[in-house]
C-alpha cells in the first residue's frame, strides 16, 4: 500500500510525512530551543558547571510550592526591567514554568531571547521535574516524590532515548 493509498483511510498518514531533509531540519531545530527535564537534572547533578542557568519564570507563590534547587527566579512580566542585572547573557538560560499545559516558559524565552539572551524551554516544565522523581525546594525545604511510572523508568537510570 502506497502512502497515498493509507492517507485515504488513516488519519495518520492524511497528511503525509515530510521529506526526510526536511525532518531532519525541523527535529534538529527542535532540540536547538528545548531541552527536557532529564537531561536538564544531568547536568546539574554532573560534576562542574552545567554552563546554563535555570530560570523559574513563575509567580512568588507557585516557586515557593516548588522549583528547581539552584534556579533563579524570575516572573516573566519582570524579565524586561531584571534579567540584565541578574543573568550573564554569555550563559545560555533554560526556562521553564508549570508543564506542558502552560506557554509561561515560552513568552519568558521570549522576552529573554528579545533582550539577547541564548535561552532554551526545558520541556515538561516544573510538572515533569518532580513526576520524574526529582528533587526540588519548597518555601519549608527540600522535597521529592516517587517517580511516576508513567513518565520516568523505576527501575533503570534513564529511559535509553
Amino acid at each position: 500500500m502506497t502512502v497515498a493509498d493509507a492517507s485515504a483511510v488513516n488519519p495518520v498518514l492524511r497528511v503525509a510525512p515530510a521529506a526526510p531533509a526536511e525532518a531532519a531540519a525541523y527535529f534538529r531545530a527542535s532540540l536547538v530551543f528545548h531541552a527536557d527535564v532529564s537531561d536538564v537534572a544531568a547536568a546539574l547533578a554532573a560534576d562542574g558547571d552545567p554552563g546554563f542557568v535555570v530560570l523559574d519564570s513563575r509567580s512568588t507563590a507557585a516557586w515557593d510550592q516548588g522549583h528547581v534547587p539552584g534556579a533563579v527566579h524570575l516572573p516573566t512580566a519582570f524579565i524586561p526591567e531584571q534579567a540584565e542585572r541578574l543573568l550573564d547573557k554569555s550563559v545560555p538560560v533554560v526556562t521553564y514554568c508549570w508543564g506542558p499545559g502552560c506557554n509561561g516558559a515560552t513568552r519568558a524565552a521570549l522576552a529573554l531571547a528579545d533582550l539577547g539572551f541564548q535561552v532554551k524551554e526545558m520541556l515538561g516544565g516544573f510538572e515533569y521535574w518532580a513526576r520524574e522523581g526529582f528533587a526540588y525546594e519548597t518555601w519549608e525545604g527540600e522535597a521529592r516524590r516517587a517517580a511516576d511510572p508513567l513518565t520516568a523508568p523505576v527501575d533503570a537510570g534513564d529511559c535509553g532515548c
